[in-house]
Parts: structure tokens; sequence; C-alpha cells
């Protein structure tokens, strides 16, 4: 593992206090035992080659959305710059809640945006559950040294009896029971002789604090409920609050990042690790937290609450619906990992709340796909266009680039015949001004292929234009010493009728139309888009019906689509519209 750290591409707060504390030597004296464990595991271990080490900590208890993807790219990042290493570890102390589901499709999402825990053949993959017997040691110790104490009032009263900002909160009847008394009965909650909500297990701490979290929080409840991984072995579970700073004690974490709705939490995350270091359970130096603006982005909602409710009333097709702001629906919509990286370097981080429009991921998905993406024909509303002295039954091959800006990737050919597909906006019978496509008398030239000159159309019984005729110029193909001798000024794609593949493709646009969904009073199911998913029958350049799901291409005009990856079939793919060529919502 090298020593040096790469350098940062954008500074922030969080960079600059990393790189203080590499500086300053703070934590020089860290050592790491090759697991993580209480101070006996690193007492004699060497020094940890990680410089520093971050964690990404979700609770499996639902998919990721974009700002997990911040929070991931931020964790990762700092350790792959700093040559550290960030754990994947999952805080699964709530029984209730958590799915092997969620930790699968978690995993899958960390590592599709780029990042692994596998470091130097390590894997540096954890559970909170890994860590309840310590958990429940640690609250031993908290109430033998007179920090913890059985609270038997009811969630109602415990409420109640906190206090107010400018009240301070009332003892428990039990605060001053002797410890001994305490561990018995802490004892008899985890053997199952209480029921659920008849008592609690609360630091004892201050109940004048002017920081409600610190007037003694609740650490243990009882839950009678089977745990994903450890079955039924446990009754009671430790509380977030208390789980997760020992989690980044036993790990060894440096930098705890967190967002700002954890800032009130900080005192009780110092005070808990001081205790538990006093008594000789955690090793120092003990992890700091540090917290950051969460993502806020117009358009969407990121409340979980929300998104059940989109999913339960069926509002979208599911989690993993290509409009929902989940990681699992934005790789199905066809963004991409690399975007997702450039958006969140693009943004930064910052200890204030403010708004990102939209529109900056949109743009970060747009600038790595047109890097990425080759060029491909299609005609999503088409009409027939018969070149009339064309030869009957003659095809021959057009040849337009993969990438126009990389022409090294070559060309591909495309059949050129007598009947084509163009877009049905690509004709006018009667133009207005600055009209420059088909119209009777019009030149125009086809991509790739030849100069053809309108000379009318045919229409069904209702006026609708069922075909636009035109005849072609012979020499004036494409590529050929002809060709520069027409200037015309409309230039219109096509694909060939009898070539073409007849695809579904799904036209996705953001599923609100109003800027914050559910602001104020309103209900963010009366913002939703009406026109945010259209489903229409295209007609694609042959090479298409050869995609492979998940395959990124640019429809040359329209923008960038992917082969859907779950209604896809080998040989007939359906296509999503990942972003348009530009952003429409700003004009």
């Amino acid at each position: 593992m090298s020593t040096k750290p790469a350098a940062p591409h954008v500074t922030n707060f969080i960079r600059n206090i990393v790189e203080a504390d590499l500086a300053s030597g703070k934590y020089a004296t860290r050592t790491w035992g090759g697991k993580p464990g209480g101070a006996s595991t690193h007492a004699d271990a060497p020094a940890d080659a990680a410089r520093i080490r971050t964690r990404f900590p979700p609770e499996p208890n639902g998919y990721l959305h974009f700002g997990h993807a911040k929070s991931i790219c931020l964790n990762f990042g700092l350790a792959r710059d700093f040559s550290g290493v960030c754990h994947m570890r999952f805080d699964d102390t709530n029984p209730e809640r958590e799915e092997q589901e969620y930790v699968d499709s978690i995993l899958d999402a960390v590592q599709w945006l780029g990042f692994d825990w596998n470091v130097n053949g390590i894997e540096h993959l954890y559970y909170a559950s890994d860590y309840f017997d310590f958990m429940y040691e640690a609250a031993e110790h908290l109430i033998t040294a007179g920090h913890a104490y059985v609270d038997e009032q009811s969630a109602g009263q415990i409420r109640l009896n906190r206090g107010t900002l400018t009240e301070p909160g009332k003892p428990s009847p039990q605060r001053d029971r002797s410890p001994a008394e305490n561990l018995r009965v802490f004892h008899e909650m985890r053997a199952g002789q209480h029921a659920e909500g008849s008592m609690v297990l609360r630091a004892k701490i201050d109940m004048a604090s002017p920081n409600i979290n610190m007037r003694d929080p609740a650490i243990y409840r009882i839950r009678k409920a089977v745990h994903h991984r450890t079955g039924d072995r446990w009754c009671i579970y430790p509380m977030y609050t208390y789980a997760h700073p020992i989690e980044d004690a036993l790990e060894r974490i440096t930098h705890s990042l967190c967002t700002l709705e954890f800032e009130d939490q900080r005192p009780f995350y110092d005070w808990l690790l001081e205790r538990l270091a006093e008594g000789g359970l955690l090793a120092k130096p003990l992890p700091h937290q540090y917290e950051f603006a969460r993502l806020n982005l117009t358009h969407i909602v990121l409340s979980k609450r929300k998104l059940i409710q989109l999913v339960d009333e069926k509002r979208v097709t599911g989690w993993d619906d290509p409009r929902m702001p989940t990681l699992v629906g934005a790789r199905r919509r066809g963004y991409t990992p690399e975007g997702f990286r450039l958006f969140a370097e693009r943004i930064g981080v910052s200890k204030a709340d403010s708004w990102i429009d939209l529109s900056v991921l949109e743009d970060c998905m747009r600038e790595h796909l047109n890097e990425a993406a080759p060029r491909r024909i299609a005609v999503l509303e088409p009409v027939k266009l018969v070149i009339d002295n064309y030869p009957d039954g003659q095809v021959e091959a057009c040849h337009p680039p993969n990438h126009p800006q990389k022409p090294e990737l070559g060309k591909r050919a495309v059949p050129f015949s007598k009947e084509l597909w163009i877009e049905r906006e690509d004709f006018m019978e009667t133009p207005g001004k600055g009209y420059f496509r088909l119209f009777p008398g019009n030149k125009v030239r086809l991509r790739y292929g030849f100069v053809v000159e309108c000379t009318g159309c045919t229409k069904d019984a209702d006026g609708r234009v069922t075909e636009v005729h035109c005849n072609y110029f012979a020499d004036s193909k494409s590529g050929t010493p002809g060709s520069d001798s027409y200037k015309v000024k409309g230039n219109i794609h096509w694909v060939s009728a009898a070539h073409a593949y007849a695809c579904e493709v799904r036209l996705f646009d953001r599923l609100y139309k109003a800027v914050h969904p559910g602001a104020g009073e309103s209900d963010h199911i009366e913002d939703l888009n009406p026109d945010s998913r259209h489903v229409i029958t295209a007609q694609l350049e042959p090479s298409l019906k050869d995609a492979q799901a998940g395959e990124h291409f640019q429809f040359e005009r329209y923008g960038y689509f992917v082969a859907d990856s779950v209604d896809s079939r080998p040989g007939a793919p359906i296509f999503n519209r990942a972003v348009t060529l530009r952003d429409s919502w700003h004009k």
C-alpha cells in the first residue's frame, strides 16, 4: 500500500481535515489487529497500513438512492485518494425492517458505482450484528460503572419526561437504582423475561442538558423479532445511536462522515466512546464524527416514506422503475457510474444545506455518455419516404461513423433502399418560415446518403400523411466526388424500411413537474409529471437488434438510450431513454 495520497481533484472541508490530521500525525499511533475488535485486539498489533479508515454504513432496509451515491463516492473516494481503506458495513440493528434482498442490492450498487471493499486481498465487509456480543458487554460495563440504568417507564412517559428546549427533563424513578439491580434486570431483558416496550436501557448522562439527545438516551430495547443474520439468538437490540459509534471504534475508523441531521448526536457519540475507552474496552485514538450537508435535488423526492408510497400505490412500476431516484432505477434508465462519480465531484461537499438542480446530474450523464456511447440511427415517429426513381430491389450500404469524435472506432454499414422511414416532423406539406426539411419542391440530404427532392405525399381518408415521395440524385451520395456539388440546407436521418428493427422505446422524463415536490402544504402526488413515461414503437437501424442488455447508444438527434436490463431479450432489446441531448427544462 502506497503511503503517498493521490492528489484530490477538488478540495472541500473534509479533505482539508484529512490532510491536516495526516500532517499532524493525529492517527500515527493507531494500530490494526487484522480485524475489527476491542482494545485487546489492537493492543500489540502493528501500525495500521491504512492511512485513514472510512466507512459506508447503510441500514439494509431499502434500496439505495441518489443521496447514497454521494456518500459512497465521498467515503470510498477519500480512502482511495489518501491511501486508506473504506469499510462496507451494514447497520443491521433493526431486525423488523431488514432483509437479505436489500443487502444484496446495496452490495451490487456499490460495486456498480466502481468501488470495492477488498483491499490487498482483505475483504472489509462488516455487519453491526457481528458486534452484538461486544455491544452487550459494553452495556454491562456502563451499568457496572454507573453510566447506564434500566428504565421501566413507558415510551410515552419517557418522551413526556424528557423535557423541552426550555425545560429540563425529569429523572426516571429508576435512575438511581443500584448498578447490581440494573445489571440483574438487564440480564432478565436479555433472557426474554420481559415484554416488548416494558423497559429500556438508558445511558445515565444529564437530564438537564441543553442538548435533548444527552438526556439519558435509550441504548437498548426489547424486540422479540427474528434477525436476518442472527435468527432468534437475541431479543434485545442496540439503538442505532449506541451501536454506530461502537462499530466505528471497533473498526478503527478515523473519519466517520454523517449528514447534518446527526450533528446533535455527536456529543453522545463522543461521550460513549470516551466512557468505553476509560474502561479499557476500546483503543485510542478514537474515531471522530464529521457532518456534511445531505444531497437536496430538485424535481425528486428522497424520503423513504414517499418513495414507498409511489411503489405501493403503483405510481411507478417498482423500485427499479427508471424514473425512480434509486440506484437500481438509475441503472436501468441508463445512468452510468462514471456520471454519478463526476456529479459527486462536481457538487462537492459542504456544511451548508443547498439545492442542486437536477440538470446538473443530467449534464454529468450527458458528458460521460457523449464520450462513451456509440452513435446509432433511430426514427421515433416514423412515416414512409418512397424514392420513386430509385431502382426496385436495389440495396446499397451507407457508412456513418460509430463515433464522430473517435475515428479509431471506424464506420458501420447501414442499408439504403427505395423505401425508408423518416421522422414525421421532417415533412411539411405547407412549411413555415425557416423550415429546411422536406416539402414539395425542396431538396435535402439524407444523412450519410443521397440528396433527394420532395415531389409530394399521399394521405389516408382522414388527411393524415401516409407516404412522402421524392426523387434522388444518383451522383450525390455522401463520400463520393459528386456529393460536393450539391448544396442543401436540410439534413435528415432515416432507416431502410425493409431492414429496420421495429422496437419498443420508452421515453422517460422527470417524475415530478414541480421543482420541490410536496413543498409546503402540497401533496407530492399532485406534483407528479403525467408525461414522465411515454412508450412508442420506433424504427431502428438493424444493428440495434443485436444490442445487449445494459448497452448504451446515442440515438442521433434524440439523446442517450440503453437496452433495458429487465425486459430485453436476445435479439429483441427494448430501449429506455436516459437523457435527451440537451436540457429541455430551462428553455
